[in-house]
């Protein structure tokens, strides 16, 4: 979702966000840095939304993360979304830290980490393919009529910073695991440097609460109902729904799912592992008044994510947090 402004006014951003927002686990929570059953992970999802309109939205992230001996994980995201004819692109690249040496249980599989990240946020304009309505004169668009844009810059960047909290449980011999976390980016307050000083305003705080349960069923099938609500600024985002996760051999499980996205989209998930990899596809069906008048209001996700499985860590062998 874009930045909305006018000439009087900013409104609150949202930031871009996923349906399958468990394979993107450090734009979710920085203390999920490191939360694998393995040495380290890489994982990339693609968005595309509203298919009907021209350069529509388009958002790509990529994350990579390790896991070390001394209880200090460390990760890397990137994410870029696209949109408009006006070649808007919002950028963010973050560090981040997780610490997971708060255990407890008989062998301490029970496990509250903590995570920290920051880095830049970047956007840019090409302002030579804008046009707004003031361009408009008697019906006809005229490209030499200023656009009275609060933008002054094409392209500017600030600091970012987020914190977050994460329990788990990976006890394998239990029948019901449960895990929960909250973050919050954007703690800092970052200003948006491509508006004028007059127009400049705070990025408010991203706000997320997320949880559920990894259910055992039988050595080969688990059931993983999840959670997550999110807050920015006057926006709210609540989703809900589960998945089912078979194992069809050693090295080859499939998973398929729904979830809901309140008063918004309902959305299936397929996916399949093959050994360390993980390939997963999900469609959001828009149920607003919107959807039904509108063609092309869904959106389509595409992700992949790779974990070493060389060593074992207590966490859930199932990476969707």
């Amino acid at each position: 979702m874009l930045l909305s402004c006018d000439c009087k006014n900013i409104k609150a951003q949202v930031d871009p966000h996923f349906s399958q927002y468990y394979m993107y686990p450090i734009w979710l929570n920085p203390a999920l840095t490191g939360a694998i059953d393995g040495n380290y992970r890489v994982a990339i999802i693609q968005r595309n939304q509203w298919s009907s309109i021209t350069n529509a939205f388009s958002t790509v992230g990529l994350t990579a993360d390790i896991v070390t001996n001394k209880n200090m994980n460390i990760g890397l995201e990137v994410l870029q979304q696209c949109a408009g004819d006006a070649g808007y692109k919002y950028t963010n690249g973050q560090l981040s830290i997780a610490y997971t040496g708060v255990r407890f249980g008989s062998e301490g599989q029970k496990v509250v980490a903590f995570g920290i990240k920051g880095g830049l946020m970047g956007r840019s304009f090409d302002f030579s393919k804008a046009q707004t309505d003031n361009q408009f004169q008697m019906g006809a668009f005229d490209p030499l009529w200023p656009t009275q844009l609060a933008v002054t810059k094409p392209s500017a960047s600030s600091f970012d910073m987020g914190v977050g909290i994460m329990y788990y449980d990976g006890d394998k011999d239990k029948k019901v695991n449960l895990f929960g976390g909250f973050s919050a980016n954007h703690i800092n307050h970052p200003k948006d440097p491509s508006l004028s000083a007059s127009y400049q305003s705070t990025l408010p705080i991203h706000y997320s609460v997320h949880g559920g349960a990894n259910v055992y069923l039988s050595d080969r099938a688990h059931l993983v109902p999840n959670f997550i609500v999110i807050q920015q600024g006057n926006s709210r985002e609540s989703m809900l729904g589960g998945y089912f996760n078979m194992s069809i051999s050693k090295s080859i499980d499939i998973t398929g799912g729904v979830n809901y996205r309140i008063e918004d989209a309902i959305y299936p998930y397929i996916g399949m592992s093959f050994s360390d990899l993980t390939i997963g596809m999900s469609y959001d069906v828009n149920t607003t008044k919107l959807g039904q008048l509108v063609n092309g209001t869904s959106s389509f996700e595409l992700s992949l994510m790779y974990i070493d499985n060389k060593k074992q860590t207590g966490f859930f062998k199932c990476p969707r947090f």
